[in-house]
């Protein structure tokens, strides 16, 4: 029996999802091994374990800091786990024993997002760049969750490709309660998610201005937390002067589900993601999707979305406009969706990550 750690200390982020399903269905796939769940004061309460082989331990230690790489190490260091999974490339890049290290994409090296302070910003940055490139080299297999991410990461740094794994993630399938959500358009294109600069916000608004003047009652939905990044497009918006946007700030699953199961399109105009869930999110809300060409997302989207060039805001009009005149191509979208969906699964995911643990601990599994 072997015992694993995994470095949950993000299961209460946005990309905490994959964490969470990646525990969920471990404890479905693995009932010999033991499990140690790391994470932070915070989330001590935040996921319980179902299976006794599954127990979580608090690991107070915050991404990029000393702490980490000096007190992390010497929990790891007395926990002695005979394999521990980072679910992202921080971690103490001086620990010696057996790693997996999952990279979800190489936006903190490739982007800047302006609504950070710039000196802070950078000089993260710049540690993040060597920490990626430590870990990419000492760990002993990696995870990609995309042909695209796993690419983006050998043209960073020099590593065997065999040394690194393709896994996607998973769209949910089934909807769940709905809770009506008061916004004041009968029809609306939505956003969900973060508005850091990467996300090309600021030219999707500036896009559904221009189909205003096709679709004067047209909305534009942005779902998420007004952080820094989202009162940034704000301030744009309203400098602009530009009408039917609505920003929902924090809302619940169910309220989510609501403007998921009401919007006439879902745009996601991002220059660069690792995989993309809200669009397979939307597609699990037979929503149809318009998407960015950039990067991964033709890749996971495959026929089931319409693609527009994200730095081409005509282009981006165009398209929206091609799928809000069609209920032929609406519906085409909906079925390729659904068709799209059952490509992934968060089960299968799990599996193949067991795999990978197994590999390394050269055990069968």
């Amino acid at each position: 029996m072997a015992h694993i750690a995994i470095d949950a200390r993000i299961v209460n982020s946005s990309t905490g999802r994959y964490v969470e399903r990646l525990l969920h269905y471990l404890q479905e796939v693995d009932s010999k091994n033991r499990y140690t769940v790391l994470v932070p004061e915070k989330d001590r309460d935040y996921w319980k374990p179902a299976a006794k082989n599954f127990t979580v331990m608090v690991a107070d230690f915050d991404n990029y800091s000393v702490e980490e790489q000096v007190g992390f190490n010497r929990l790891l260091t007395d926990l002695s786990p005979d394999l521990v999974h980072f679910c992202m490339p921080q971690q103490p890049v001086l620990y010696t024993g057996k790693t997996v290290t999952t990279f979800h994409d190489m936006t903190l090296v490739r982007t800047y997002n302006s609504d950070k302070n710039w000196f802070v910003f950078h000089a993260k940055q710049l540690v993040g760049k060597q920490v990626f490139k430590k870990v990419a080299r000492k760990t002993d297999h990696i995870i990609a969750i995309s042909k695209f991410t796993k690419k983006d990461l050998l043209d960073f740094v020099d590593i065997p490709e065999e040394k690194v794994t393709v896994i996607y993630e998973a769209g949910e399938t089934t909807a769940g309660t709905s809770t009506p959500y008061s916004v004041p358009f009968k029809q609306f294109l939505l956003y969900v998610g973060s508005q850091s600069d990467y996300k090309n916000i600021k030219r999707l608004t500036d896009a559904h201005q221009q189909l205003l003047k096709k679709y004067p009652k047209l909305g534009l939905v942005l779902a998420g937390k007004l952080n820094a990044a989202a009162l940034k497009t704000q301030d744009y918006v309203t400098s602009k002067k530009y009408k039917n946007v609505h920003f929902t700030d924090f809302v619940s699953d169910e309220e989510l589900n609501w403007l998921y199961d009401n919007a006439a399109a879902y745009v996601f105009p991002s220059l660069m993601e690792g995989f993309g869930l809200p669009g397979l999110e939307a597609m699990g809300h037979n929503l149809p999707v318009v998407s960015s060409n950039a990067t991964c997302l033709p890749e996971v989207y495959g026929d089931a979305a319409i693609y527009f060039d994200p730095l081409n805001v005509a282009d981006m009009a165009e398209k929206i406009s091609l799928v809000l005149d069609s209920k032929e191509i609406q519906t085409q979208l909906t079925k390729e969706g659904q068709k799209q969906l059952k490509k992934y699964s968060w089960k299968k995911m799990a599996k193949e990550t067991h795999a990978v643990y197994m590999k390394v601990l050269k055990t069968k599994s």
